[in-house]
């Protein structure tokens, strides 16, 4: 079902509805752009009906469940709303009291949980085949998205020694010049997607390396250009996105990664952990 029509199909479907769906219904088609940002549990405190019927409402309309019609709601209206939309929408939806603290902490953790559910294990085996084997990993990321590529590529560059952040620059397609079909190019890429990580993966597509995408749905344009697609959840009816859950997702693949070849990557560590105590790196309490 393409995203343009979900809220059309809504009202159609209106008049065979039961009295529960329809609350559900009226609150999605008068507020589209707060609905698609809300958790089933919200939704359904909001309108008053059970997370069960916000369920069943879903596959009513035709889907696999709420995930996958908040997906398309998601991205068929994210698009409209700039950052100052956003933030005006987040008062909306969250208390402005101690209890809105709370909310956004449960949006992060329904985040995780559904990214949990709909993680494919056998994309995240490869993607970890693909770092193992890379001669030169390189990790594009972009605006608020480099937070999570300067805490993958740390974390590999120990491990490995050979990964590289390459950010919006003028010098961005220059450092990428001797890519080809051995190296692994990880593009991250959340909505509001940035034209230059597209426009970097593309080219790193072009010469035929191995690329792995991590961004937020199938949907996503850098998943176009893919051999590997890990999806993480993040929305949040804020201004900002929520990457508790694709920082969770680089964890479990960077500690995936680290029991591959535990006799090497050992060796490696030992070696830092001797250089970092030569030079006396980290903080020690004084007796």
């Amino acid at each position: 079902m393409s995203q343009n029509n979900v809220l059309k199909t809504i009202a159609e479907k209106v008049p065979s509805m039961s009295k529960s769906q329809k609350k559900i219904a009226s609150y999605i088609l008068e507020n589209p752009h707060s609905a698609a940002f809300l958790t089933v549990g919200k939704l359904a405190k909001i309108t008053g009906v059970s997370e069960a019927t916000v369920v069943r409402f879903a596959n009513f309309i035709g889907y696999a469940g709420y995930n996958e019609l908040q997906q398309y709601m998601y991205d068929s209206v994210e698009k409209q709303l700039n950052t100052v939309e956003r933030l005006q929408m987040s008062r909306s939806v969250y208390s402005e009291q101690e209890q809105g603290i709370y909310e956004i902490l449960e949006d992060d953790i329904t985040n995780i949980r559904a990214t949990m559910e709909n993680i494919n294990i056998e994309e995240f085996q490869k993607a970890a085949d693909y770092i193992l084997n890379a001669k030169k990993i390189y990790i594009v990321a972009n605006r608020s998205a480099v937070s999570l590529g300067v805490f993958l590529q740390y974390y590999l560059d120990i491990i490995f020694g050979n990964s590289e952040l390459v950010s919006s620059s003028e010098s961005a397609f220059e450092r990428i010049y001797q890519l080809n079909e051995n190296d692994v190019v990880i593009g991250i890429s959340f909505t509001r997607y940035t034209k230059s990580t597209i426009d970097i993966v593309s080219h790193a597509n072009k010469k035929q390396a191995k690329i792995i995408a991590i961004t937020d749905s199938l949907l996503s344009p850098i998943t176009q250009y893919a051999n590997v697609s890990l999806q993480a959840t993040s929305k949040m009816p804020s201004f900002l996105d929520s990457f508790v859950a694709p920082l969770s997702l680089i964890n479990s693949l960077i500690a995936f990664i680290g029991k591959q070849r535990p006799d090497e990557i050992n060796q490696r560590l030992e070696n830092l952990e001797d250089l970092w105590d030569q030079y006396d790196v980290f903080y020690h309490k004084k007796n």
